[in-house]
């Protein structure tokens, strides 16, 4: 009698993403901690290229979400956006925090803007608190002077490796939540 091989579910991670960048660093978590492990499967949506005020785009990934959900649950749910786009309509921001917290969705802040959330992974840089998106491309780009928006992840995987991911996590609460649902050591 043969015995039938089980294949173990991996579990799903939602994030949603802003922008192509977001994404292209979700396609980078996957790299780097599918190399320690590949229980998971990181689903990473594109919301809305060029972003959206913070309530728009958590309503955009609370949908895309629900329609991820009919091939199966999700273990837990993130969105990546800048925090540059907080602060204009407080009400709204309220309003995309109390939906995100009802629909499962753990926002990661990138203070101000993704590059700054990058910068965070270079040595020496965890607590560089760039002020504006202009001064967080600059400092990144005095790290890695390669470095253009949008990049994909084969090029940022050269830089950022797992003891980057694991200094930024230090300092980002956020991905640290998503590095630990994804179980990365």
């Amino acid at each position: 009698m043969r015995r039938r091989v089980v294949i173990p579910q991996r579990k799903r991670i939602f994030l949603g993403c802003e922008g192509e960048s977001e994404q292209s660093y979700g396609a980078l978590l996957t790299r780097v901690v599918g190399a320690q492990r590949q229980d998971f499967f990181l689903d990473t949506i594109l919301l809305r290229p060029g972003g959206g005020d913070p309530l728009a785009l958590i309503q955009l990934a609370a949908k895309k979400k629900k329609q991820g959900e009919k091939k199966g649950d999700y273990a837990a749910a993130f969105v990546l956006m800048d925090s540059d786009k907080r602060g204009f309509a407080p009400q709204r921001d309220q309003q995309a925090q109390t939906l995100a917290n009802a629909e499962g969705l753990t926002i990661i802040w990138q203070e101000p803007c993704h590059e700054a959330l990058l910068l965070r992974h270079f040595p020496n840089a965890q607590q560089l608190k760039p002020q504006s998106t202009a001064l967080a491309i600059a400092a990144l780009i005095g790290k890695y002077a390669e470095y253009a928006k949008g990049m994909p992840a084969a090029k940022l995987a050269a830089v950022i490796d797992a003891a980057g991911l694991r200094r930024a996590r230090g300092v980002e609460p956020g991905l640290n939540a998503l590095l630990m649902a994804l179980g990365f050591q």
